[in-house]
């Protein structure tokens, strides 16, 4: 069979943060795919704003770089679970995988999620044990462990066979030895070793055209853009072809422009055959799974399976008194649009209207997933409030099912009896625990993702902020009975509408913990502090200081209030409850009730504490 010998096609695997966008920017720098005088951001693959300031990879990128006359094209993939439908479906373009891991924390929950994925496959893996200068680096125990995920992944022979490179992306070196102070001066060895073990792509390009799209982006001038490896024949622009929908139907259309990759730049390219990656545009409705081909010989390649929503909220147009002050975008025809938009390139994602114009039920793949669309939304001047997150029940042979988290701990020695009573209250079964011998322990658990939500900041409070908290979903499991997780404490509501005063807050203090600043404008009904106790309470931030004519004693004394807590969105989210909203705008986030009304409020309650007793 003849080969590609000048191609290769790999995608880059790791954990979050294991050092994947910080490699691939060594592998660009070192090959010279640059120019000199060319200007090159740190995590260059990283681009959109978020992706930057988070550290974290959130769509698929690939590049495609030049060394020694052959071409390797990378796609650098996502480490977090919940955008686990992107690697997925990555894995299906490449013939080989570049698996990250770090040389001190070892294999992780994500390391598993994304490496199980290859193997299925049957992806050639090649080990990079990466950030060897570590203190405390144990490359060697490393390795081990990589072995033995291997073997309990249910590898073949061939695949245990891999070859281990070590590597500090960020000092650019690496050796194939696993002593740091052999590291060589550049990545020469990573290069050879991609070169020599993934293998080549079948040269089929006398064949008839297959073209699938893994991805899709969106451009405003040519409008959807298909992004896919040609598994067999010649692609041409200007030629005739036939798409197979999902649905089982064709159509007929003219690739207009196809681009190809060199860096981190799009090329307009005329031709592209077997084994190449390339973008596609000319077709308006163009999906995930699709296979292109010749019109007259129709074969479709086997649907790609994508990841099932997880986790529901409801969006909902702002209607609270502070309304439309901040935004550009708050009418409910805005906010729609913007929601189809995002389902043009964003394949996990579900929108569905509701009895009302105004509310949609939008579901992903975690808490992530949803909070960066809606960071992404309030950025570009959308103003609107969402529900609390709800996990999605399944019916499953008959049986109410709801997903399970695999969740993977490391803690301290001393904490771990605060964790495990704090997972054993949220339905928490523990599979495993670790003692790593310095002072750190590591545990596993089995968790129903409903129990999760919100439990980021009572993990972070229970460990001082030393524990490390990764989770991926497992499965589908029969509903756990009674209360999962949630929040206990109730909240401090405002009972007025004006600008919260030192005064209010200072009288509010021994009650609970304030969210707001003195002068940030507060109105009837919105979350203020979070109680002491479990029930609401309607208090009054607003009240000024009455005005005397007599002097005190202690006028001199100042008086100091305590630091606010300041939630970020992704905390308000967690803290919601049942009968509130976050409202969410270019310059605020704020928690609030969903009734406003105080009187409203206990007469509902009443309602359904009647209702409770009855059933």
């Amino acid at each position: 069979m003849k080969k590609r010998e000048d191609l290769r096609n790999i995608a880059i695997i790791a954990h979050v943060d294991h050092g994947k966008t910080t490699l691939v920017d060594e592998l660009l720098k070192q090959s010279g795919t640059f120019r000199s005088n060319e200007q090159v951001n740190e995590r260059a693959m990283d681009s959109n704003d978020i992706e930057r300031e988070r550290g974290i990879t959130i769509l698929a990128k690939n590049t495609a770089i030049q060394y020694e006359g052959k071409r390797i094209n990378i796609m650098d993939t996502p480490g977090h679970a919940d955008f686990g439908g992107e690697v997925e479906r990555i894995m299906k373009m490449v013939d080989g995988v570049l698996l990250v891991v770090d040389a001190y924390e070892g294999c992780m929950p994500q390391t598993r999620f994304v490496l199980k994925k290859a193997l299925e496959q049957n992806l050639t893996p090649i080990v990079v044990v990466n950030k060897i200068d570590r203190d405390f680096a144990r490359p060697n125990e490393v390795v081990d462990e990589v072995i033995d995920l291997f073997i309990e992944l249910g590898a073949n022979e061939d695949q245990l066979e891999f070859p281990v490179v070590f590597a500090s992306a960020i000092n650019g070196t690496a050796s194939l030895d696993s002593d740091p102070s052999k590291q060589e001066e550049n990545m020469k060895s990573l290069y050879e070793t991609i070169i020599e073990h993934i293998p080549a792509p079948i040269d089929n390009s006398e064949e008839p055209l297959q073209f699938q799209v893994t991805l899709l982006d969106y451009n405003d001038y040519v409008g959807r853009i298909g992004i896919g490896r040609i598994f067999r024949g010649t692609m041409k622009v200007g030629q005739q072809v036939a798409l197979m929908k999902l649905d089982g139907s064709v159509k007929q259309f003219r690739i207009t422009k196809m681009f190809g990759f060199i860096g981190l730049k799009r090329i307009e390219i005329e031709e592209a055959k077997a084994g190449d990656l390339v973008a596609v545009s000319g077709m308006e409705d163009i999906n995930v799974g699709e296979t292109v081909c010749p019109s007259e010989h129709q074969e479709a390649l086997p649907i790609l399976r994508i990841d099932e929503p997880t986790l529901q909220m409801t969006f909902v147009v702002n209607n609270s008194p502070f309304a439309g002050r901040e935004g550009k975008y708050i009418t409910s025809r805005k906010i729609e649009e913007r929601l189809l938009q995002e389902l043009q390139t964003d394949v996990s994602l579900r929108v569905e209207n509701t009895d009302s114009p105004d509310v949609w039920i939008v579901s992903g793949r975690g808490e992530l997933h949803l909070s960066i669309l809606i960071e992404n939304m309030r950025r570009e001047g959308y103003e609107l409030q969402v529900s609390k997150p709800e996990v999605i029940i399944r019916e499953v042979d008959g049986v109410k099912c709801e997903p399970v988290e695999h969740v993977q701990i490391d803690v301290p020695e001393e904490y771990t009896g605060s964790i495990m009573e704090s997972m054993g209250a949220r339905k928490g079964e523990m599979k495993d625990m670790v003692n790593n011998g310095n002072g750190q322990v590591r545990l596993t658990f089995m968790v129903p993702a409903r129990g999760l939500i919100g439990y980021t900041t009572e993990f972070l409070t229970l460990t001082r902020g030393y524990g490390i908290i990764n989770h991926t979903f497992d499965s589908y499991q029969p509903v756990h009975q009674g209360q999962v997780g949630g929040r206990r404490q109730g909240v401090l509501v405002s009972m007025e509408t004006g600008k919260a005063t030192t005064y209010g807050i200072m009288g509010l203090e021994d009650r609970g913990v304030i969210f707001v600043e003195p002068g940030t404008e507060v109105y009837d009904g919105m979350i203020v502090g979070e109680h002491n106790r479990e029930n609401d309470l309607s208090v009054n931030v607003v009240r000024m200081k009455q005005q005397t004519n007599i002097r005190s004693a202690t006028k001199d004394q100042t008086s100091t209030i305590k630091k606010p807590r300041i939630m970020t969105l992704e905390e308000s989210l967690e803290y919601l409850n049942d009968d509130e909203y976050c409202e969410v705008t270019p310059k605020s986030i704020r928690l609030r009730k969903k009734i406003l009304d105080k009187n409203e409020r206990e007469r509902m309650a009443k309602k359904k504490k009647f209702a409770e007793q009855e059933n």
